[in-house]
């Protein structure tokens, strides 16, 4: 197995996380109009923690972004070629250990319907669900990271 890292994105990742985001296999058919010209900007990626897990070509894996002001996930993607090998629960892991660091006392995630397993099995608790709005037309799960 391959190593893993986890560093800080930085601007000139934009264009891969980007391209992460809009090939994902997770947001094809009904779920397409939710990354339909998506971008993860580098004045994002600069304002906000926003972490990559590389191997050691500096290949993307995936990534996470944390807003700290809202104390909520609101990015997070594993590349399709690497699901399964751990790469989204040590994404998890990180962002919990960052959002303790920033003092945060939970983590919202509002999710994917698909990633709802995953988020409960690395950790999260379902707290809610929000309603379908604007271009996103289903109820979509709401999840919390309890930080220790």
């Amino acid at each position: 197995m391959s190593e893993f890292t986890v560093r800080r994105a930085t601007a000139d990742d934009s264009k891969r996380l980007t391209r992460l985001v809009r090939s994902s296999r997770a947001y094809r058919g009904d779920y397409a109009t939710m990354v339909d010209g998506y971008q993860v900007g580098g004045a994002y990626i600069e304002h906000h923690p926003v972490y990559v897990a590389v191997d050691a070509s500096d290949r993307v894996l995936g990534f996470y972004a944390l807003l700290v002001d809202d104390a909520e996930l609101d990015l997070a993607f594993v590349a399709d070629s690497a699901q399964g090998l751990g790469i989204g629960r040590l994404l998890m892991e990180h962002m919990t250990g960052q959002a303790g660091a920033a003092g945060l006392k939970a983590v919202r995630v509002v999710a994917h319907p698909p990633a709802e397993e995953f988020y409960l099995r690395t950790g999260a608790v379902r707290s809610g669900t929000v309603p379908a709005a604007g271009r996103i037309h289903w109820d979509r799960p709401e999840l919390r990271y309890d930080i220790a």
